[in-house]
Parts: C-alpha cells; sequence; structure tokens
C-alpha cells in the first residue's frame, strides 16, 4: 500500500483508522526547508488519521507529531521542540469538465477558497493536505525559552549567557529614527 493513501472503499460505510509515520523529506515543501536549514526534523512524522464519508464529501481528522530543531528569533541559537497539530480536512471529487463550467460563471467564492481539496479515482492522496498543515504549525517568531532575552543590539553578546554592559536605552517613540529621513520631492 502506497503511504499517505487512502482508498474510498475502506470509508465507504464506516469511519476509517490509520497511522502512518513519514520522513520529513517525504513532502516537497518541508523537504526544501530542511534543505534550506530553516529547521530540523530530528524524528519522522507520526501521522494518526480518522476518515468517513458524509453525503459526497470525505472527511479526514487527524494529528501529527515529531521533533524538531531550529534557531531561535532572538539568540540564534538552536534548539529542540515538539511539533504536533490536529488537523481537518475536506476531501472531494474532482468533476471532469466542471471545472470548467465553474470557471466560465462569475463565483464569488471557489471551492478551494471554502478549503476543498479534490481528488480522482479511487484514492485520496493526503501528502498535500498533510504537509500543509505541517508547515502551518511552524511558530511565526521561535523562541528557544519564553524569556530569551535574545543579543545586545550594539555589541551581539548573547544576553542569555551575561550582561554585556553596554547602554541599552528604549527608545520612547520608535519611530525617532526616521525624524530626520529626507525624501527627495522626484
Amino acid at each position: 500500500m502506497k503511504p499517505l493513501i487512502l482508498h474510498i472503499e475502506q470509508i465507504k460505510d464506516k469511519t476509517f483508522f490509520r497511522e502512518f509515520e513519514e520522513n520529513a523529506r517525504t513532502f516537497p515543501i518541508i523537504a526544501e526547508m530542511i534543505k534550506n536549514r530553516e529547521c530540523e526534523f530530528l524524528e519522522p512524522l507520526k501521522i494518526g488519521v480518522k476518515a468517513f464519508k458524509i453525503r459526497e464529501l470525505y472527511e479526514v481528522e487527524g494529528i501529527f507529531q515529531t521533533k524538531i530543531r531550529m534557531g531561535c528569533s532572538r539568540c540564534l541559537k538552536d534548539f529542540d521542540t515538539p511539533l504536533a497539530s490536529d488537523f481537518a480536512l475536506t476531501y472531494t471529487r474532482e468533476v471532469p469538465g466542471l471545472m470548467d463550467v465553474l470557471n466560465a460563471e462569475k463565483i464569488e467564492l471557489r471551492l478551494e477558497e471554502i478549503g476543498l481539496l479534490y481528488f480522482r479515482g479511487e484514492e485520496i492522496n493526503l501528502q498535500q493536505g498533510i504537509q500543509e498543515q505541517v508547515v502551518m504549525a511552524f511558530p511565526l517568531q521561535p523562541l528557544c525559552a519564553e524569556d530569551c532575552k535574545g543579543l545586545c543590539p550594539k555589541c551581539g553578546s548573547d544576553l542569555n549567557q551575561k550582561d554585556c554592559g553596554c547602554e541599552r536605552e528604549p527608545s520612547a517613540n520608535k519611530f525617532a529614527v526616521l525624524k530626520n529621513l529626507k525624501l527627495d520631492a522626484n
């Protein structure tokens, strides 16, 4: 059986449960993130899904978990952290010719915009949907610790190790640096 594939016959009349364990490099966007050294996956992705049918829609609810290493956005040191999230994906069959008809008409909201994923034939490939969920679970501002002090803006010392002694006065106005900015009126 192919990885990350659900067969429609398994879901037709009952709820179907399945567990996967996948190498992060299986997912193209995540493989690119690893290649660019944005992160390192320390464990494979463990994925559990429950799939069921509601009329012509196939609902896939699940959870993934793994452990990653990434750089702190304040002090730049690498740290290890768990990465996990619940998700819900909705799949529907792609009807041949339907998209041509829909594209010809003015539509306020496309099916992709309401979160539907398409499949053809008798198999649902979960790769794209799960990859999207993993990428969205990454922290926007990764921190090695909630109280990370970061680097000194003057000398670059790691303030978590020791205070460097540089004078750091917070500016009363964040836009004060712009007061002497002169723009050419051309």
